[in-house]
């Protein structure tokens, strides 16, 4: 007959088995996708967003990252993360466009002088202001993360005045207010999926393309474009978002644990790209491009020339938005 000491001790074997058991179906897992390769400073910072995700939530809720758009195009993963079959995206966000009018703010020309600028604007009332609106579309806003300012790339010619535009076929953003800013500059503006972008250059269906630095070498357009010309014209800001029906599953220790991975990662990219920005230069001379700076007098001639864009799509975005942003901008730039 069994004694009743060792049947205490398989009791508490089998609790423990079991206690462990739960424990490991309470693990949560999850997929991130984006559309950068694994060499960028987004993947990476997505790297690190999903180790602390794990240590924050005690290896509660463990992510998988899915980097150069494994998972589909940014539209794609946007609309996989507001029916729920995603749980994770970092990218654009420009397909609420229609529906969430003050996204379009990114998109304005040059409203920021500076990265210290963006980042105050991105953390700041205002921007959060659009992340509660993607809620009932069904999305949670984690933070804004960046790309960096925008320049122009093409195969023809530098660009160092506006007049230098005319007719080249620019790939742009398929949202109409680049696509707006674009045939007022003198282009013919041509909205292209991103993914479409380098076979078109090679192919020499358009001209040239206009993204940051650092999105323009990871994804090699040094290989397809002669020329670089810096206009830091506007700044791109992508969402890391999270499908409410995964979000409101979540217990709200690991919901803080998530958005401190998220809040780390953030700083970490903008870490990362600010230096990538710094040496990227060099890299693309080394590689045959030539690039060359467009004065502050002749971007002064850009900026008219856009002028009546802005103040239209001012209108549609909703003019007490824009001013509200606007002013943000200027305490940040006034130090007040």
């Amino acid at each position: 007959m069994m004694k009743k000491s060792a049947w205490k001790h398989i009791v508490l074997a089998g609790a423990l088995s079991l206690s462990g058991a739960s424990g490991a179906l309470a693990a949560v897992t999850a997929r991130l996708g984006h559309a950068m390769p694994d060499t960028h400073p987004q993947a990476v910072a997505m790297n690190r967003f999903v180790e602390l995700a794990a240590k924050y939530t005690n290896n509660n809720v463990q992510i998988k990252v899915y980097h150069s758009a494994q998972l589909g195009s940014d539209e794609k993963q946007l609309q996989a993360v507001q029916s729920g079959t995603q749980e994770f995206y970092i990218g654009s966000v420009a397909a609420f466009s229609t529906r969430i009018k003050e996204v379009q703010i990114w998109d304005m020309p040059f409203l920021f002088a500076n990265n210290q600028e963006v980042y105050a604007l991105q953390d700041g009332p205002t921007a959060q202001k659009i992340f509660k609106q993607m809620e009932p579309a069904g999305v949670i806003g984690l933070g804004w993360g960046n790309i960096g300012f925008r320049n122009i790339s093409n195969s023809k010619r530098p660009i160092t005045k506006v007049e230098d535009l005319s007719g080249l076929k620019i790939r742009v953003t398929p949202n109409p207010l680049a696509i707006d800013i674009w045939k007022t500059l003198g282009t013919n503006a041509t909205p292209m999926a991103f993914s479409e972008v380098f076979t078109a250059l090679e192919i020499k269906a358009i001209d040239g393309q206009e993204n940051p630095l650092m999105h323009m070498y990871a994804n090699k357009m040094q290989e397809v474009q002669k020329f670089i010309s810096l206009s830091n014209h506007a700044y791109v800001t992508v969402g890391l978002v999270a499908s409410k029906k995964f979000w409101d599953g979540l217990p709200d220790a690991d919901k803080a644990g998530i958005q401190k991975a998220a809040d780390e990662a953030k700083a970490l990219q903008r870490q990362l790209l600010e230096q990538a920005d710094k040496d990227v230069i060099a890299k693309f001379i080394e590689a045959g491009v030539k690039v060359n700076a467009i004065a502050d007098e002749e971007l002064l001639k850009f900026r008219e020339r856009v002028k009546p864009v802005v103040e239209r799509f001012s209108a549609q975005i909703g003019e007490s938005f824009v001013k509200e942003f606007q002013a943000e901008i200027e305490k940040v730039r006034s130090g007040s």
